[in-house]
């Protein structure tokens, strides 16, 4: 969009020798470079010009020769990268529009910025300057290496699109700060993740001497020592430096006495003067990375290049780098590049209708992830479609291995049959045409009837920029398969996130979208870009479907969930603190019913070319805390600054290895405000989707409630993410219960009385003063289970009171299994471990036993007891009764709450248990009547052996 207003003239030379390096006919030879430099000396004008194609740069105000008593200060803040870095930046689109500092165009060659030396002067030429950053970038990338999948990171290389996590962003902020004392704002790492730029930017702030300490530090003495390694600033393979270890580091840098800079790329450049009156800054528009001239179809160039060829002008607004204000709105260089990308959609072909016919071919990205996964076993349940999965790998075989690991791990099957039904490509949807081969692609444009695409880098940290390619390019791509060839229809996967502003009113299927400068987080930007282009390719023809789902929940009969998404970190937060931040609603659905509508979708003809919400049942603020408590997770509301206050100090005093993430990422102004507009906007309303399972017969949306969450939580507890309630804990809710009775010596099983302990006599009175507990409403949901503790006094096991170690009560534990042919039925078990004064160890089992007999208020009450020695039989059994003026008292009027709780919730707690309590025993005693009053009606003539004793 930059060349409608761009004077073509003033470039015209440098373009055409860009051109013809690209071309392989060589650049300007080293006279031609000498007198030019000489040129840039003698100009009385500043500020760099940078000749395309080459590998070193001149710095603004640098000499080609450092003479005696020649001032080559320069300021770090104007200073350029070299440009072997700059023309990934600006080839990917990225720029350095998050750092504050102005992309160098690589066909434009200027870069605007004051010269002089400030605060960012850290060297005595331009050179050196050139070389801190170099040296710096390498030491970032070796420590940056280690949490990317290939485990090398090349100094120009973002860390995200190598495979790096916010997770392990997090990781590498807290690493650099540690060991090489550079304090990094979060928020500009997620921005652009460059090691390059993140060096220029720290030491534009830090400098010189900060530079030095951080240089002189053994991490990066280590990774800059003659042993070290290089990797190529293209990302290429590592080179090990004769007789020493391969190490993750970059190329290291000599800086020549000349002026000139060489960095890790190979090649040196010299230096034109710039135009009459020095360098402005120039206009905020940033072009995308490919061809501005679209291809016809049938050509075999494809649509949107690759990332990495040079745009034909790629230039943003400087910004000061000590700014660091939150942005309520978007970056204005953010925009300048949203609506770049949104004019490539005009470039698409036009296509005609596909026809409305079931898919019986489709083509499926991002299958390996967690809806992605879910979405291939329904299409492959609810349809007889061959299923293409572009997987991202090296080859098929790998792609393959894959694929069958990510259905594994979210506990799918990946049997011989889904095998047979599956095609695995391997490919990516950053590359042009998919980085499948000319055959490969015309071949599914012409065999393909239906297109599906999940694949997204899903992350709600980082910048635009660095999600553009996989969000955005990657959905154009995709848009031109699908309007290529054979007309096919296009199901987007898009996210409720397009309307993820503050204040926004209402969230229809048809309403509008969010004003894209109040969209603040990256991924909102990139959902919203993606939409609204493919809205366009609508005007080309183009059948496209919209399916915006919003929290995407475990499954809710396999747990699965995605342990990488930050809202596992939130949800685990929740449960282990016990605190909730206050919101309107939450708009969510199981992984389960969001891939089973998408799929009822994609196999239904007259259900293309629609907005959907699959956000299912919104739950509100009371849903929430109301099901936690149900699923034992009882929590406490908090406004959210409390609550992020809170959960900081709680991380800080007691560090969880597995939420570590979580301390920094709470501390993210970009995060705070996405977190904002999540919690306070409206309930998503979804007419068109509801309707749609209606008319399928499919299962209605259901709210995302404590059963369904219950074995997410579970999976999250064996992840390390969650913690479930322990009888350590805080009790939830507790009483006490009193025993007295009569124990004897018991007999073996033949009936000859044991031996029991010296001196016991035939009757003995023994009491026990127990105290029941649950951590929380977990244990009754899940395991039907009290915690008991407390001690028995019984002189003929010991003169002195036994103490519980440890004791359960089991409340109905045989599910209502009659016992005795049905007359008899458990209403509790217990089963306590205790330990005497003098260390013995003894064992007590109990059982609480329905009849049906006229005494229920007593059988309620009273125990059978066997009490033994640890690895002996039982020596005392009998019967313990609560008496009957403290059962109320005590494990009614006397329950207690935890008193953290609020009076309210304490309220709803008691009557919680009651309810269920009551329940189960009152089940429990109609058991045996209900058994009773059937023999009754039994008019059968002749009993059968088994009932002689009735």
């Amino acid at each position: 969009m930059s060349e409608v207003n761009e004077d073509a003239s003033a470039h015209a030379g440098l373009r055409a020798i860009g051109e013809a390096i690209e071309r392989g006919d060589g650049g300007p030879s080293v006279d031609e470079l000498l007198a030019r430099i000489g040129q840039a000396a003698a100009s009385p004008a500043t500020g760099p010009v940078v000749e395309p194609g080459a590998g070193a740069v001149v710095r603004p105000g640098a000499a080609p020769a450092a003479g005696p008593g020649a001032d080559t200060s320069v300021s770090l803040a104007a200073a350029e990268e070299p440009m072997g870095a700059d023309a990934s930046a600006t080839a990917s689109g990225m720029g350095d529009a998050f750092s504050g500092e102005p992309a160098v165009s690589s066909h434009a060659g200027t870069e605007a910025g004051p010269q002089g030396a400030g605060a960012g002067a850290l060297a005595d030429d331009g050179a050196g300057a050139g070389a801190d950053v170099d040296a710096l970038a390498a030491v970032v990338a070796a420590a940056a290496g280690p949490f990317v999948p290939g485990g090398l990171l090349a100094p120009d290389a973002d860390f995200f699109d190598a495979g790096g996590s916010s997770v392990g962003a997090v990781e590498l902020v807290a690493v650099l700060e540690d060991e090489l004392g550079m304090e990094l704002d979060l928020d500009e790492v997620f921005a652009d993740a460059r090691p390059s730029s993140l060096a220029r930017r720290w030491l534009a702030t830090a400098g010189a001497s900060a530079a030095l300490q951080a240089l002189s530090a053994p991490t990066a003495t280590a990774v800059l020592s003659p042993g070290a390694a290089t990797v190529p600033a293209s990302g290429g393979p590592v080179v090990p430096a004769p007789g020493g270890p391969a190490v993750p580091a970059a190329a290291r840098t000599t800086v020549p006495a000349t002026g000139t800079t060489t960095g890790p790329s190979t090649g040196t450049t010299g230096g034109t003067a710039p135009p009459k009156g020095g360098l402005a800054p120039v206009a905020p528009a940033s072009a995308p990375s490919w061809n501005p001239a679209p291809t016809t179809p049938g050509t075999d160039s494809p649509l949107f290049p690759s990332p990495h060829s040079v745009p034909p002008r790629a230039t943003v607004t400087a910004r000061p780098p000590e700014d660091r204000t939150s942005y309520a709105t978007a970056r204005p260089e953010d925009l300048d590049q949203i609506l770049a990308d949104l004019a490539l959609a005009d470039r698409l072909p036009w296509t005609g209708t596909p026809e409305p016919l079931p898919p019986r071919r489709i083509l499926l990205t991002g299958a390996t992830g967690f809806l992605g996964s879910h979405l291939l076993l329904d299409l492959l349940r609810h349809s007889d479609a061959h299923v293409y999965c572009l997987v991202r790998a090296e080859g098929e075989e790998a792609a393959t291995a894959r694929l069958g690991e990510a259905l594994k791990g979210h506990r799918l099957p990946w049997s011989a049959e889904i095998r047979r039904r599956v095609t695995v490509l391997p490919g990516d949807i950053r590359r042009p045409r998919l980085g499948l081969s000319d055959e490969v692609w015309n071949r599914l444009a012409h065999e393909l009837d239906s297109i599906v695409g999940v694949a997204a880098a899903v992350d709600f940290l980082r910048g635009y920029r660095s999600l553009r390619q996989s969000n955005v390019i990657g959905a154009l791509t995709l848009a031109e398969l699908a309007a290529t060839g054979t007309p096919k229809p296009l199901h987007h996967i898009s996210s409720i996130a397009v309307f993820n502003e503050v204040g926004i009113s209402s969230m229809g299927e048809d309403d509008p979208l969010a004003h894209v400068d109040r969209l603040v987080a990256g991924y909102d930007q990139s959902k919203w870009t993606a939409e609204v282009a493919l809205r366009r390719a609508r005007d080309h023809g183009l059948i496209v479907t919209a399916l915006r789902p919003g929290g995407i929940g475990g499954h809710t009969r396999t747990g699965a969930h995605n342990p990488q998404d930050l809202s596992s970190g939130l949800i685990s937060a929740f449960g282990r603190f016990r605190t909730v931040p206050a919101f309107h609603r939450l708009n969510a659905a199981p992984v389960d019913w969001v891939s089973r509508v998408a799929a009822a979708v994609v196999c239904e003809p007259d259900a293309w070319g629609f907005d959907y919400n699959l956000t299912g049942v919104p739950n509100t603020l009371d849903d929430v805390v109301r099901d936690m408590a149900f699923g034992g997770m009882h929590v406490r509301v908090q406004d959210w600054d409390e609550w992020r206050a809170d959960a900081l100090a709680r991380l800080e005093a007691e560090p969880v290895p597995e939420l570590a993430f979580l301390n920094r990422v709470l501390q993210s102004p970009t995060a705070l405000k996405l977190c904002e507009a999540t919690l306070k906007g409206p309930a998503a309303t979804d007419e068109r989707t509801a309707a749609l399972v209606e008319a399928l017969g499919l299962p209605p949306a259901a709210r995302y409630d404590a059963r369904a969450q219950l074995r997410t939580f579970e999976r999250l507890a064996e992840d390390g993410l969650a913690r479930l309630p322990h009888k350590d804990d805080q009790p939830y809710l507790w009483f006490t219960e009193t025993t007295e009775g009569a124990l004897s010596p018991a007999g073996d099983g033949d009936g000859a009385d044991a031996a029991g302990p010296p001196g016991a006599a035939a009757d003995t009175t023994c009491s026990m003063a127990l105290t029941l507990s649950i951590a929380s409403m977990y244990q009754l949901v899940k395991e039907r289970r009290v915690d008991v503790r407390g001690e028995l006094l019984c002189a003929a096991l010991h003169s002195a009171p036994l103490r519980v170690e440890s004791g359960d009560a089991w409340i109905r534990p045989e599910e209502g299994i009659p016992q005795r042919h049905g007359t008899r039925g458990q209403l509790l078990r217990y089963r306590l471990t205790l330990s005497d004064a003098d260390g013995g160890r003894w064992w007590l089992e109990g059982h609480k036993t329905a009849r049906a007999r006229r005494d229920v208020w007593r059988q309620t009450r009273a125990l059978s007891v066997e009490i033994g020695r640890e690895g002996e039989p039982a020596s005392l059994a009998g019967e313990l009764v609560v008496p009957a003026d403290s059962y109320v008292r005590d494990q009614i009027d006397g329950i207690r709450v935890d008193p953290r709780l609020t009076s309210r919730e304490k309220r709803a707690a008691k009557l919680t248990w009651l309810a269920w309590f009551g329940a189960e025993m009152g089940r429990g005693l109609l058991n045996p009547f209900a058994r009773a009053a059937a023999d009754l009606l039994d008019l059968r003539p002749a009993r059968t052996p088994s009932e002689r004793h009735r």
